[in-house]
């Protein structure tokens, strides 16, 4: 008799925790704070046995970091962001785990306002990733191999701008920010062997950094589709004016998030990247069936 297991899916959800804080702590300059943030953990294993239809048994594990800092007080705002997801994967008869996700991101707004609706900002963003990146083949003899293309630091992007940001709620905001200037990092052990005329993430052979100056847009917007069903949109923008300012980066990622009570929800993530060297998207990657499994949120009244 032919027996199967197929497709099961372990799902680790721990705990939910909300607070109020009723001391009402003040910060040295009298603003107000509040900062929030959720962890997603997702853990899955598909087995196969004389399945019909053919599959490969495989493991995947996912974290999901996204937290967030405000302070407001006499028209003054700072904003920080802080988001990290990592994940990997194992195919039955593969050599090497593969990534199936490695960000990092932090990003930082000062604002000053001057209308109701509008501030000066000054904007400060890092983005890298979190572990070595490889790049897979096979040998001659069928044998699978990988070389090291990516890791910490190498590239890393510091972005600084200073501009007008547009605040309309803590759902939708733009910042524009036609003064930015952008460093690229890379390690030049990826750099000293380059051919000539060839780049590494734009940076040339034998550098370790790139110089660039441009306009950046960065905006968020997120909306009750309907009950429960949440979508957020993130968009990030920059054109270099010391290069080819008709060539732009694009880094734009859609969230969809079902609540389904107090303690857990279900989300999908997309996320596309074009890069600026080229008219074709960089990357493409997509989070299926995210579970949420540890969010707060707590927020310091004013006194």
């Amino acid at each position: 008799m032919k027996t199967f297991t197929t497709l099961f899916l372990i799902i680790f959800s721990a705990f939910a925790y909300a607070q109020n804080s009723q001391n009402k702590p003040k910060d040295p300059v009298g603003g107000i704070w509040a900062y929030g943030g959720n962890t997603t953990l997702l853990f899955n294993q598909s087995v196969f046995s004389n399945w019909a239809s053919g599959g490969i048994n495989n493991v995947s594990l996912a974290l999901d970091v996204d937290y967030e800092i405000n302070y407001k007080e006499n028209g003054w705002s700072w904003d920080t962001k802080g988001k990290a997801s990592y994940g990997l994967s194992y195919l039955e008869g593969d050599k090497f785990l593969k990534k199936t996700n490695d960000r990092l991101d932090i990003n930082s707004l000062l604002g000053k306002e001057f209308s109701e609706t509008w501030s000066y900002s000054t904007i400060l963003s890092f983005k890298s990733q979190i572990a070595r990146g490889y790049r897979f083949g096979t040998d001659d003899e069928g044998e699978e191999t990988r070389s090291l293309k990516t890791h910490f630091f190498s590239p890393a992007y510091l972005q600084f701008g200073i501009g007008l940001y547009w605040k309309k709620s803590k759902d939708a905001w733009v910042n524009i920010a036609p003064f930015t200037q952008r460093i690229t990092f890379v390690s030049r052990q990826f750099t000293n062997d380059l051919e000539d005329g060839k780049t590494y993430f734009g940076v040339s052979k034998g550098a370790n950094h790139l110089f660039e100056l441009g306009a950046s847009i960065t905006g968020f917007y997120k909306f009750e589709a309907m009950k429960n069903v949440f979508i957020e949109n993130r968009l990030a923008v920059y054109s270099d004016y010391l290069g080819k300012p008709e060539n732009i980066d694009f880094d734009y990622t859609l969230a969809a998030e079902m609540k389904v009570n107090e303690l857990s929800a279900l989300g999908r993530k997309t996320r596309c990247r074009a890069a600026r060297t080229t008219s074709t998207t960089r990357g493409l990657t997509a989070q299926l069936c995210g579970i949420q499994t540890l969010s707060f949120h707590q927020q310091a009244p004013r006194s």
